[in-house]
């Protein structure tokens, strides 16, 4: 199988019957020429767009009605030339053309309602996955493989999402798995079924011709529910554009969980200032670049998205953008090649419980933000996950143990593991209480009395936080201490909660008194947070919730990886090459701003001063910068080695050979 390649683009080709002369500026060499002079080594080229349309010879009645050249053809000849890969786009859940041809082919929700856009409405209509559309995609795709054969490199199927499932199609599925159609736990398992039965059919017809190209279905996000469905995938993808509503945050969380599935990963952002199909839309460099760089510390390659005209001419400024950072993750590809992440936290994923509270969930955000921010070195896992390698595992929040997990849990322990939890993480899934041996809290069955309230820490917990009570802005929740637990901290309760009756002030009751409930308990090797202390702080904000969870993180993880004085807006991501013999540490100064209403951008890049870290390393005998070669100050210090790196702009790699 074709290894995926560290610089590829996405090369969106969603374009109306309505415009003429498509493809008619599409000149092969200029094509295959720009995108050389850009460092691009991949491409994603399409068959099929959204709208239905076929770019290419074909028996089936959906060819572009202006296409006068068989576009797909000559690009995948081009491309193959000048040594570009090019997988091949069809688009799966979205196509307008069938979805005028055939009505009864798209999804409808349980009131009777298409889905999708309205009649009058410009916008794409869903196509049902449980109707005879999915013959459709099948064949077409079939096609495609007949057609080009050898040169089929891989397939990136797109929309794979399945939402109405009361089509005609969906209530003869229910009848058949003998399921109730008005109960939405038998429509989650019908969407799970139609899904699965999908990847199944289409990656069994691509294997049948071409056993060794790649194949990626795409959600916009990568799954813990995959699991089970990894062998249809060849490698993983992970659409995240920041500016297009996914968020900054989106991808280094999900990444942190992909990357430990066993499949190679791809980050996809694009070059848009905003989302998808934004023509003549730039970002800056500055962000591009981040986003970038950020994949290849994260053990992704990158792909760049972009759109090409109707014409078939490709967009010179977005080549120029693309160009300037693909110059720069070429250079970094040597210390990127076969290198492994390294961690020694794992965070447990929240999406794994089925609980989470958005796109990306809060707890797993204060989590991810919080250890960042500490620049601590952590994976996201599950229960099927392997948690040994981990010294502290983190449960967010809302991670209840089933009675296989709380088993886990305590094996864990016994071998020498930690652990850090918050709230509901660690409590039975039935709410009864914590079932693991050891826990140093006792479940009271209910919610503290007051909100918000506050918390006060011990001075030998956290002696710079001792003086003063804080706000907890998330209820928290009412335990008692274990038998051998020790409280780090105290709840303190305000005058009353705020009512009609009774309220203070512009938002809510002053404190007044400690109270009798603890905060923080401690036993052996856990240490537990009543509060939802990272929902707090992915919420609020407020420094105190990052510094009382990585205060407690240092009770169970005193040596750390990683050990340095600089801001927090630092990023640190240590990777390792194995067959080198070095370890491959990432620096990421880049600081996204608010400059629009709703979304951030990076813009200028911030050079950092005299960054000097501590990194638990020995017996280093060479310590440079990445790619520029660029010798460093390092010396030995116990278990730990010291660099100094004297400027930082943007990204560098610190190498350490031993």
């Amino acid at each position: 199988m074709d290894v995926l390649r560290f610089r590829q683009i996405h090369l969106d080709f969603h374009t109306s019957e309505k415009i003429a002369g498509i493809g008619s500026e599409f000149d092969a060499g200029a094509f295959a020429d720009t995108l050389n002079r850009a460092h691009v080594n991949s491409v994603t080229v399409f068959s099929r767009c959204h709208h239905g349309m076929i770019y290419h010879d074909t028996r089936f009645p959906a060819r572009h009605p202006h296409l006068t050249r068989n576009l797909l053809g000559e690009q995948i000849s081009a491309c193959h030339r000048a040594d570009i890969r090019c997988p091949i786009y069809i688009s799966v859940g979205l196509d307008e053309y069938m979805a005028r041809e055939h009505p009864e082919w798209l999804e409808v929700d349980a009131s009777g309602r298409l889905c999708g856009a309205g009649p009058l409405q410009p916008g794409w209509r869903k196509l049902c996955f449980a109707s005879p559309y999915i013959d459709y995609v099948i064949e077409q795709t079939e096609e495609v493989l007949d057609l080009f054969g050898d040169e089929v490199d891989g397939f990136f199927f797109d929309i794979i999402h399945q939402g109405g499932v009361h089509s005609r199609w969906c209530l003869a599925e229910y009848e058949r798995q003998g399921w109730d159609a008005s109960d939405p736990r038998c429509q989650a398992a019908l969407r799970d079924l139609l899904l699965t039965r999908y990847r199944e059919r289409i990656t069994a017809a691509v294997r049948r011709r071409r056993p060794d190209c790649t194949i990626f279905h795409n959600a916009g996000h990568i799954y813990p529910t995959w699991r089970p469905l990894l062998h249809t995938y060849s490698h993983l993808e992970l659409e995240s554009l920041p500016s297009g509503g996914w968020g900054a945050n989106h991808f280094p969380i999900t990444m942190r969980y992909a990357r430990r599935l066993g499949l190679e990963c791809m980050g996809m952002t694009a070059k848009f200032a905003k989302t998808w199909g934004h023509f003549n839309s730039y970002k800056p460099q500055a962000a591009l670049e981040y986003e970038c760089f950020q994949m290849l510390a994260l053990g992704a390659r990158c792909s760049v998205g972009d759109q090409l005209p109707p014409s078939g001419a490709l967009d010179a400024a977005t080549y120029r953008l693309i160009g300037a950072v693909y110059e720069q993750v070429g250079r970094r590809e040597p210390w990127c090649e076969g290198a492994e992440p390294v961690a020694e936290v794992a965070v447990y994923n929240v999406e794994a419980t089925g609980r989470e509270d958005g796109r990306v969930d809060s707890s797993n955000l204060g989590a991810f933000r919080a250890l960042q921010e500490g620049r601590h070195q952590f994976d996201l896992v599950d229960s099927e996950s392997d948690w040994t390698p981990y010294r502290v595992l983190v449960l967010a929040d809302k991670v209840r143990f089933s009675p296989a997990m709380a088993r886990k849990a305590e094996a864990y322990l016994a071998g020498g593991g930690a652990i850090l939890a918050s709230h509901e993480s660690g409590l039975a899934e039935d709410g009864s209480g914590f079932p693991v041996d050891g826990w140093p809290a006792v479940w009271g069955g209910e919610l503290l009395p007051y909100h918000p309230d506050f918390l006060a820490v011990e001075s030998s917990f956290a002696e710079g936080l001792a003086d003063a009570q804080f706000v907890m802005y998330e209820r928290g929740a009412r335990v008692r201490p274990a038998s051998g637990a020790e409280a780090l901290a105290q709840v303190w309760e305000p005058y009353f909660n705020r009512t009609w009756e009774h309220f203070c002030s512009h938002h809510h009751t002053p404190c007044e008194r400690r109270g009798p409930d603890p905060g923080v308990l401690r036993k052996g090797r856990i240490v537990y947070f009543a509060h939802p202390v990272f929902a707090c702080y992915a919420r609020h904000g407020m420094a105190f919730y990052r510094i009382v969870a990585l205060t407690a993180l240092r009770l169970l993880l005193p040596d750390p990886l990683v050990m340095t004085d600089a801001p927090s807006t630092l990023h640190v991501a240590w990777n390792r090459q194995p067959a080198h013999g070095r370890e491959v540490i990432h620096l990421l100064h880049y600081i996204p701003e608010r400059r629009m209403l709703a979304e951030d951008t990076v813009e200028d890049v911030i050079p950092l001063h005299d960054v000097r870290l501590r990194l638990r390393v020995n017996g280093v005998r060479r310590a440079y910068l990445a790619p520029d070669d660029t010798e460093l100050e390092a010396a030995p210090a116990g278990v730990y080695t010291e660099v100094r790196v004297p400027v930082l702009r943007g990204h560098a790699m610190v190498v350490l050979e031993r």
